[in-house]
């Protein structure tokens, strides 16, 4: 008889887990969506009602309060998961746990409250956290993005429109090209954070009729819980109206705004793979990593490869919170709830993933200057016939029709190029041509005379944009992130 294989693996090995849980995500982002966080989170809501609601008259005690105080993270989760089996509600199941461990304040727990006065201010404290540690990670590759364009920042490169050779730029202008859109998801980030708001105590469709009721009709007294609540969790304020829970266009513009953080990290992780291409740059990769199991010599990009896959992920992923909002009928429907227990917490672990990718390569990036010299030097007869032209005029020619004699040559050579796979001689035929007999080739030819003002957009980047990033992150800065594979 065959031995099961399930007597003899671990027991971790047989169930299906997220690769971000167990692959991707960073700990803190893991942690931050962990049962344990969602539970005592919950406890702490539950506390800071009560006392909201003593401080406001109502009659629960100095010893219901401290029970609450003393049990806010010893979570019993096999009787809570035996609650949930018996009531089929993982609010009550909650209700009952907390109650057994704080027994004399088990009748006003959760007093006057709805299951979305847990789960709705729960959510919200905790995306307000995630985005707090997402906007850690943009800071810190805002700087090194922002180190390695001063370092390149007179470096010529080929510049390429439609993915051809267009004009001259800089590697370092080009880096701040990433940075840019990294600085914008940040100060989007940091709006979506900063205007996060409680749903506070509203009730089971938003009037806060129960607690009306539990104030005597004192409508000052049910404003100021919501206040009161606010204040206690670290919020600004609480949504003003709200039905059973609050707007899912808020969970769809976060998730909006995540979306547009993954758009910059494809963006930027496409480029490195296609510079890995042409041997001009690279990610780090280190001295015992394998690129192939059949092909030993490729240095695969595989951490900006993985860093787009889940990028595209978190792009369409950002549809379906919207699609939730839009569902929603009247003052609230329960579709919301399985859908959001997915689509938040992947959404965050995903965008911690991307992000921790972006900034383990930007710390490490690897610059081949002699390729990149040697790519500019091949297309640079091509490059200079504009600055040629303007040479030859401002010598005395016609601009028609030297322009055309540029033509001519440039269509000749670029045959030769690419029908006979020679070397681009249209230097060689444009200094044979006594149209251009007057024109100094050798300063037309300098590549850092190509470049425009790009080293210089570079420092007014840096000082505009970078800089203020770096004074007001500074405590954030100065995280490398260790990729487990």
């Amino acid at each position: 008889m065959k031995a099961n294989p399930s007597d003899r693996t671990d027991a971790r090995y047989l169930y299906y887990e997220s690769p971000l849980q167990g692959r991707y995500a960073g700990e803190p982002m893991r942690r931050l969506f962990g049962a344990q966080r969602k539970f005592s989170t919950w406890r702490r809501l539950w506390l800071a009602l009560a006392q909201a609601q003593k401080k406001l008259g109502l009659n629960i005690t100095d010893e219901q309060i401290g029970q609450m105080q003393e049990h806010l993270d010893d979570i019993d989760f096999v009787a809570a998961a035996e609650y949930e089996r018996r009531f089929r509600h993982d609010v009550m199941a909650h209700i009952h746990a907390f109650g057994d461990a704080a027994p004399s304040a088990r009748g006003i727990i959760h007093l006057g409250a709805t299951s979305q006065f847990v789960n709705c201010n729960c959510d919200l404290l905790t995306m307000r956290e995630g985005l707090d540690l997402l906007i850690g990670h943009l800071a810190n590759i805002i700087d090194v993005l922002g180190d390695f364009a001063a370092t390149y920042r007179d470096l010529p490169t080929l510049g390429f429109t439609h993915y051809q050779p267009a004009q001259l730029t800089t590697v370092g202008k080009r880096a701040a090209l990433w940075c840019y859109e990294f600085v914008m998801d940040l100060e989007e980030l940091q709006y979506r954070r900063d205007n996060l708001r409680l749903r506070g105590a509203k009730g089971a469709t938003g009037t806060q009729a129960s607690f009306l009721t539990l104030f005597d009709g004192d409508h000052e007294k049910a404003k100021a819980l919501d206040r009161e609540l606010a204040e206690q969790l670290g919020l600004p304020a609480t949504y003003t109206v709200t039905g059973q829970t609050y707007s899912r266009k808020v969970d769809a513009a976060i998730a909006a705004s995540l979306a547009g953080a993954a758009a910059s990290v494809h963006k930027f992780c496409n480029d490195i793979r296609l510079l890995a291409n042409l041997k001009e740059m690279e990610e780090p990769f280190e001295s015992g990593q394998i690129g192939s199991s059949a092909m030993a010599y490729k240095r695969n990009p595989m951490r900006c490869e993985r860093a787009t896959g889940l990028a595209r992920w978190l792009m369409d992923l950002s549809t379906s919170p919207l699609h939730t909002a839009a569902e929603q009928w009247f003052e609230r429907t329960l579709d919301d709830s399985a859908n959001r227990r997915l689509a938040i917490p992947e959404a965050f672990l995903t965008a911690d993933a991307i992000l921790q990718i972006v900034l383990n390569v930007a710390s490490g990036l690897v610059v081949y200057p002699n390729v990149i010299a040697a790519h500019v030097a091949a297309e640079l007869p091509f490059l200079t016939t504009e600055k040629i032209l303007m040479a030859a005029v401002m010598a005395g020619g016609d601009r028609q029709a030297v322009h055309e004699r540029i033509r001519i040559h440039s269509q000749a050579a670029a045959a030769e190029v690419k029908s006979a796979g020679k070397g681009n001689d249209l230097l060689d035929r444009l200094k044979g041509d006594d149209a251009f007999a007057a024109v100094d080739f050798r300063s037309v030819l300098d590549p850092a005379g190509l470049v425009g003002r790009a080293p210089q957009q570079v420092d007014e980047f840096i000082a505009t944009h970078v800089e203020p990033v770096r004074k007001k992150y500074a405590d954030r800065l100065g995280y490398r992130p260790v990729l487990e594979v």
